[in-house]
């Protein structure tokens, strides 16, 4: 079943109050890029596969597919590389650079490493005299080992979930869901 703005939406309907697509790490991991990696079919289809480095952070919420209104974006992207010989993807936008921050974080599943996520913040301008913006992603890709056990598969992708916090510095349990509108 594919989800778009037409088919949930309609003219005036709305995803009803506090519906959110709200996945564990895990569950991006496991379910989402895996399915995706080994070319198993999603029940849904509400993350739309496309280059996030090809795009400022302020266009990709356009791009998403699932419109709920909720301030968090995800996207499959596939694995670009910087150098063709090396693991360091190439992460320079027209008008930025997406930048690794703090240490990269293992995600486990009944004691069983299946995934990596990376922290990235959006600089505008070039390196290293870029200017820190409050665009945040978070990067997921599958353990060497997880990848192992899929077959048939031709091309590798990483999960990315887009934010944008309010203010600098961290916001630990900062909510960004949809704010609620009450209709008349």
């Amino acid at each position: 079943m594919k989800v778009t703005a037409d088919s949930c939406f309609g003219d005036d309907q709305v995803w009803p109050p506090g519906f959110r697509f709200h996945p564990t790490d895990e569950e991006l991991v496991l379910y989402y890029l895996k399915r995706n990696i080994c070319r198993k079919r999603l029940k849904l289809d509400i993350t739309r596969e496309m280059d996030v480095y090809k795009w400022d952070p302020e266009e990709l919420p356009g791009q998403s597919i699932l419109k709920n209104g909720d301030r968090q974006w995800f996207f499959f992207c596939p694995r670009d590389r910087k150098y063709p010989n090396g693991a360091r993807s190439n992460r320079a936008t027209v008008h930025g650079y997406w930048k690794a921050t703090g240490k990269d974080r293992t995600i486990s599943c009944n004691s069983r490493t299946v995934g990596i996520e990376k922290t990235l913040v959006f600089y505008r301008g070039h390196a290293p005299s870029g200017e820190r913006t409050d665009w945040v992603m978070h990067e997921y890709t599958l353990d060497e080992e997880e990848l192992m056990r899929c077959q048939n598969v031709n091309d590798y992708y990483a999960l990315y979930k887009l934010y944008k916090k309010s203010g600098a510095g961290p916001k630990n349990g900062e909510q960004y869901g949809a704010p609620f509108k009450e209709k008349a």
